[in-house]
């Protein structure tokens, strides 16, 4: 008896089952029902106006389309050609600069050189102007301390001769002989000594070692040139 509820109650479970599986497999049929298009008419005529009206439809919009694109593409076009214009504007303009600097060029070169050359003159100017102030104030420095002997300049001869007096040079002008001749000609700076140079003037620049005699004529001398 026990196992004929037991099969009994197996049976009823498969039941179920199978109407569970029965519903679903309903369910998904009305859906799909839902799904599938319904045909619209069955007449060819009504069929190929609809088709018509939908490649118009798609044609117009293709159009549309086609229309924005070629508005977007002269718009590019305009773009381009004002580009090209500008480059070609800027290349004439470069291509006028490098004209006008290589025009110029010796004129910029010749300034400089002009510039370069009242630079040197100014300097050589002033050098000069330096030279004439260092020089009055050496004289001042000389005639005051330095004086020629009196008797107005003039050494009588030895013994008595009747020759004129000679006249005596300043120690101002016996230094700028001697820097005068060292400037001009350096490799022969020396100096014969004469009857102008007073004998004490060359004692005391020889003494001093502003001057230098040579070595083999006691007669001659030249500057010494100092060095740094």
């Amino acid at each position: 008896m026990f196992l004929e509820l037991e099969t009994l109650l197996q049976s009823d479970t498969k039941l179920a089952m199978l109407m569970l599986q029965w519903k679903a497999l309903t369910g998904d049929l009305e859906e799909w029902h839902e799904r599938s298009p319904e045909t619209i008419s069955p007449n060819p005529d009504v069929l190929f106006k609809l088709g018509k009206e939908e490649l118009q439809k798609i044609k117009n919009d293709l159009e549309k389309v086609l229309s924005v694109v070629c508005s977007k593409n002269k718009q590019l076009e305009e773009d381009l050609e004002r580009e090209q214009q500008w480059y070609e504007e800027q290349e004439q303009v470069l291509n006028t600069l490098n004209r006008i600097e290589e025009e110029t060029k010796p004129q910029v070169e010749l300034l400089h050189e002009t510039r370069g050359l009242e630079e040197l003159q100014n300097k050589m100017l002033k050098l000069k102007t330096y030279k004439r102030e260092l020089l009055s104030a050496l004289g001042e420095f000389l005639d005051e301390h330095f004086p020629l002997p009196q008797g107005g300049g003039s050494a009588i001869k030895k013994n008595f001769s009747p020759g004129p007096a000679v006249e005596l040079l300043a120690l101002q002008d016996i230094l700028q002989i001697l820097i005068e001749k060292l400037m001009a000609t350096p490799h022969e700076p020396y100096v014969t000594i004469n009857e102008s140079f007073w004998p004490p003037y060359i004692e005391l620049l020889l003494r001093f070692g502003v001057a230098l005699r040579h070595p083999e004529d006691p007669n001659r001398m030249r500057l010494e040139a100092f060095h740094k």
